[in-house]
């Protein structure tokens, strides 16, 4: 939809502009608690199958990757101090608004994911990639709680691509059949109320 992508062009750029000193605190204080750099990229798969590297701010510590690609709770001990506050608050997302600017995302859309999990799905299940993914969406919100979930899981990775997964690309299936865009404006505001909650508590 044209609506929706001059939608995501002038959300991002005014929001980088105005979040401009927020985002190089936080690269600050990311780069000076622990070693790494601000950033950290990821190969995940966007639009018709196309990998493109997602951008958030570095909340764990160097080479966690290589430990699983799961974050199993809040307190994972792979996860910086300030890591975890960027976390709670969602707020290590914020650079994706970059990946929205390029084109490889939308403000509101299914979260994309890596490729080893893209490769478990089902025919059916890989028409969320017909839309560009989101920095949230519905399955975002449905889960916002993911890794905790996850860390009371005797087998995290087999609850994830059994339970998680498959409702979270219900709910991204959902979202492809029934977008608009007054439904992208309440899932926005309905994560912008998630995020003050969380800074609140």
């Amino acid at each position: 939809m044209a609506l929706k992508r001059a939608f995501d062009i002038v959300f991002a750029s005014v929001a980088l502009v105005l979040l401009l000193p927020l985002l190089v605190l936080f690269a600050l204080a990311v780069a000076l608690t622990s070693p790494g750099g601000a950033f950290f990229r990821q190969a995940r798969v966007g639009r018709h199958g196309r990998p493109f590297n997602l951008l958030k701010f570095r909340s764990m510590r160097p080479g966690s990757e290589a430990l699983g690609q799961l974050t199993i709770g809040g307190r994972d001990p792979r996860i910086t101090g300030v890591g975890h506050f960027l976390r709670r608050t969602k707020l290590d997302e914020l650079p994706q608004l970059w990946n929205v600017l390029m084109g490889d995302m939308s403000v509101v859309g299914p979260r994309p994911e890596v490729p080893r999990y893209v490769a478990l799905y089902t025919t059916d299940q890989r028409q969320v990639l017909s839309v560009r993914p989101g920095i949230t969406g519905m399955a975002s919100l449905d889960y916002v709680d993911e890794n905790e979930l996850l860390a009371r899981s005797d087998d995290p990775e087999r609850t994830y691509v059994e339970v998680v997964m498959p409702d979270k690309l219900a709910l991204d299936l959902r979202y492809v059949r029934e977008r608009t865009f007054a439904l992208d404006l309440r899932i926005i505001a309905a994560t912008l109320r998630l995020i003050f909650r969380a800074r609140a508590a």
